[in-house]
């Protein structure tokens, strides 16, 4: 049986853990309002321009562009958004499973933003290509602009011929869902395609100017910037509300301990009381006998 001593140790050094999840859990709140404004700031522009590209190309016909099509190389790149620190609940280890179930590892290259990411990866046999780690620190477009350049440069070369990415797409404070995504080649997305595959629709065909190579050659970088940065603030606000809702059921435990630690150390308390009570009125007996 553990003697008062112990216990009390042991409950000074679960309140100073809760002292600590209770810091972090203040921090976690405060970020996520940040990161929560800017990803919903950001959320109509990603969409929207998810939605004109995918119009564009349900109204090409029958144009033949190299980012319409998969490359020479059987190559697959995954961007991979995670964060650079842990205590976020299953948020990093969601897109590491993600990945590692829809995209095998002797097929694909990893382009990681987020150390956690990148090492769960990196164990699992992934190769990666890229570190890009501390951009998720304070995300901008222009970090998604120059590796959205990088990747086109390597997809033109034949060195890959798809590009994903996985990201975590926030909904609320404790709803946050991992997503993988096709970048490249630009191809319907399913409600496109199940709507082209119904009723037929009257659609006028895209008309280029001044032609489709020039258009999709200006279009397409911006469209793949455009869904990185998304899904960077998205990724972001989605480690916030992670990270706040870990730290929140850390502390709840950590106070239940405490208060379990508390009755063990009253009752222990109270036996040594009775215990001593115990032995002076056995000595005083002895003594008057």
């Amino acid at each position: 049986m553990a003697t008062m001593r112990d216990i009390k140790r042991r409950r000074g050094s679960i309140q100073s853990t809760e002292q600590i999840t209770k810091a972090m859990k203040l921090v976690a709140t405060v970020k996520l309002q940040k990161s929560r404004a800017k990803a919903e700031a950001a959320k109509p522009y990603f969409n929207l321009m998810y939605d004109t590209m995918s119009s564009i190309i349900s109204r090409s016909g029958a144009v033949r562009h190299k980012y319409l099509r998969a490359g020479a190389s059987p190559k697959k790149a995954v961007i991979t958004i995670t964060s650079n620190r842990g205590l976020a609940g299953g948020y990093n280890n969601n897109i590491v499973k993600l990945v590692n179930a829809e995209l095998p590892a002797a097929d694909t290259v990893v382009y990681a933003i987020g150390r956690k990411g990148r090492d769960g990866l990196a164990r699992r046999g992934y190769k990666i290509l890229g570190d890009y780690s501390e951009v998720i620190n304070d995300p901008l477009y222009q970090d998604a602009a120059e590796l959205t350049q990088v990747l086109l440069e390597a997809f033109e070369r034949g060195e890959i011929g798809e590009i994903y990415l996985a990201f975590t797409m926030f909904k609320n404070t404790v709803v946050h869902t991992p997503r993988l995504l096709k970048l490249l080649p630009v191809e319907l997305p399913e409600r496109e395609q199940a709507a082209d595959e119904g009723e037929p629709k009257a659609r006028a065909v895209m008309d280029y100017e001044p032609d489709d190579e020039t258009v999709l050659n200006a279009i397409v970088p911006k469209y793949m910037s455009s869904l990185i940065y998304g899904a960077l603030l998205e990724s972001l606000a989605s480690e916030n509300g992670a990270r706040m809702t870990a730290m929140d059921s850390a502390t709840s435990n950590a106070e239940e301990m405490i208060e379990d630690l508390s009755l063990q150390y009253n009752r222990a308390r109270q036996g040594a009381i009775t215990q001593e009570l115990t032995e002076i009125v056995a000595g005083a007996n002895a003594i008057g006998g």
